[in-house]
């Protein structure tokens, strides 16, 4: 069964917003404006931010219990039981409350151990022990027509694949690793080959097989059908779009030109699920990596695209994504690259956002999905304590939310936020 969250506490009732004192306020706005009356710090203006925060959020707790279910099936042998999970929650669609894909979850959990533990031994510079990988392509080879068997050994295969490429070391080494990567990709490709994910209604084979693009000497040619083909499995899944835009980066195997186009047909193909946001997911990952992409992007779409998001999938840890991104990584900043004039006018466009989505969709803060956009994506080894990542986070979200909302705290307002939303405190 798919994890069901908590149903939310009573509403309530909104508060009234408070009167004000427009020509005081307004006076004040303009001598701060002017540099006559120095605005406060971040620090100062964050402690009038009154913002629920939940370091562990309905969207862990969901991932963490598909994991732990796929771990514990492999651990106890009970791969008929993981088959069995595999192929209905594939046949379902079912997704965690932000989109995951659980079987996805539940392939990644029971394949955890064997590729923790090779990982490991790549690290440190040693080969991995075969008799885990061995073993579990023993259980595949008994029932070859089980494709959820043949995902579970072709992914962790592709995991380790990974691994052996991003070993560090001489030129033989990585050579050593690259070749690695080739083999353990290539058995991947032929574990997979038999299946068909529209045959098997199974968006998991597709995605998978989208994943050994990385492998193939000319990809660029498939990027876009193999994509599109997943996307029409599965629309209701943001992974599937993100990992298009990334796809098609000009470092990887695409072009800014061409993954507009597809964003756009991608905005087309999910229009009846996401309306605009089919457009904006594509470019969402995109643009955290290579923010060169802002030349190119519609700021007018892409900004439709993250309201039709917050409309369509108010989930919070998803608002907190969306959030995360305008205020962070869509942030002024004297350490990042200078941008040109049409590509300042859009990220000033796309920052912009935070106001609204602050102000109409925010009730709840999760500090690591903010830590996550500072560090940036698939960013995770050597990291500090959960503890002090929460923290950081929780920081970084009230200096965005406070820049953006400076002269209104500054004016002696409090903003406070609830499920009903945000609302305006006035201080005596």
């Amino acid at each position: 069964m798919p994890f069901e969250p908590l149903p939310p506490e009573p509403l309530s009732p909104r508060p009234a917003p408070p009167r004000r004192r427009p020509v005081a306020h307004a006076l004040s706005r303009l001598l701060r404006r002017l540099g006559l009356v120095q605005r406060p710090a971040l620090d100062d203006l964050s402690r009038r931010i009154l913002l629920p925060s939940l370091p562990v959020s309905d969207e862990e707790h969901a991932r963490a219990h598909h994991h732990r279910a796929g771990q514990c099936l492999a651990r106890q042998e009970d791969w008929n039981i993981l088959a069995a999970r595999v192929i209905e929650a594939d046949h379902r669609r079912w997704h965690t409350p932000a989109g995951e894909t659980v079987a996805s979850l539940l392939a990644q959990g029971a394949r955890a151990d064997l590729v923790a533990a090779a990982e490991d031994a790549i690290a440190d510079g040693r080969a991995p022990d075969g008799a885990g990988l061995d073993a579990l392509e023993m259980v595949q080879a008994e029932d070859p027509g089980c494709y959820p068997l043949a995902l579970v050994v072709a992914l962790a295969h592709m995991d380790i694949g990974r691994a052996w490429r991003a070993r560090a070391g001489d030129a033989q080494a990585r050579r050593r690793g690259e070749q690695a990567f080739l083999e353990h990709f290539a058995r991947a490709e032929a574990l997979l080959e038999p299946f068909d994910p529209e045959a098997r209604d199974a968006p998991s084979i597709a995605a998978a097989q989208c994943a050994l693009l990385a492998a193939r000497p000319a990809p660029r040619r498939r990027v876009a059908d193999d994509y599109a083909r997943l996307i029409a499995l599965d629309p209701g899944a943001p992974g599937p779009l993100r990992a298009l835009g990334e796809a098609l980066l000009p470092e990887r195997f695409g072009s800014f030109d061409e993954l507009d186009l597809e964003a756009r047909r991608a905005a087309v193909r999910t229009a009846e699920i996401w309306r605009e946001g089919g457009y904006a997911w594509v470019w969402f990952d995109a643009l955290t990596r290579d923010p060169a992409g802002l030349a190119v992007v519609d700021p007018a779409f892409f900004c439709d695209g993250l309201r039709a998001i917050a409309e369509n999938r108010p989930d919070q840890h998803v608002i907190n994504q969306l959030a995360a991104f305008c205020g962070l990584v869509m942030a002024p900043g004297t350490e990042k690259p200078r941008l040109a004039p049409a590509q300042e006018r859009a990220r000033r466009a796309i920052h912009a956002c935070l106001d609204w989505l602050v102000a109409e969709h925010l009730h709840e803060l999760h500090p690591l999905v903010w830590t996550q956009a500072l560090i940036g994506p698939g960013q995770s080894a050597d990291l500090p304590p959960r503890r002090m990542l929460v923290q950081r986070g929780r920081q970084a979200a009230l200096h965005a939310i406070a820049a953006r909302f400076a002269d209104e705290i500054a004016e002696g307002q409090t903003l406070a936020f609830s499920s009903a939303g945000m609302y305006r405190l006035s201080t005596p």
